[in-house]
């Protein structure tokens, strides 16, 4: 099974509602765009320590992460960065490490996207290919 990539906007929640209430200029609002690893593997997304510093996020506490090894490393957390994948963006936290930005099970959940591993890509749900739906049973 080989990786799969995708391009990813994140874009700092904060600097997005600044200028949705018309305090700042949208050239103002601070965004990143990488060419993301998408781990199916992990839970959480990631983003390295640069990507926040970009972003201009701050870390809002620190999480233990675990690794596909079994050892463990308390890493920061940071704000709510805006994940935007194929057109789906939600708000999620990333954990702050490594040197590249990883796209976690939750934020595939939350934009309704499925890992197509066979053709190593990223497909919009089938059962809602126009918009995610989210489950709430």
């Amino acid at each position: 099974m080989g990786e799969i990539r995708v391009k990813v906007l994140l874009t700092n929640s904060a600097d997005e509602s600044q200028h949705r209430r018309k305090k700042l200029k949208k050239s103002a609002v601070r965004r990143y765009e990488a060419d993301a690893l998408v781990d199916t593997g992990a839970v959480r997304s990631v983003v390295p320590a640069h990507v926040m510093q970009a972003l201009g996020v701050l870390s809002r506490g620190e999480r233990v992460a675990e690794y596909a090894d079994g050892r463990k490393e308390t890493v920061a957390i940071t704000e709510a960065i805006i994940f935007d994948v194929m057109g789906r963006d939600t708000l999620e936290e990333a954990l702050v490490l490594g040197d590249e930005v990883l796209i976690g099970q939750t934020v595939l959940e939350k934009l309704d996207l499925l890992a197509d591993c066979a053709n190593r890509r990223l497909i919009p749900n089938p059962a809602h290919p126009d918009q995610p739906v989210s489950k709430v049973k």
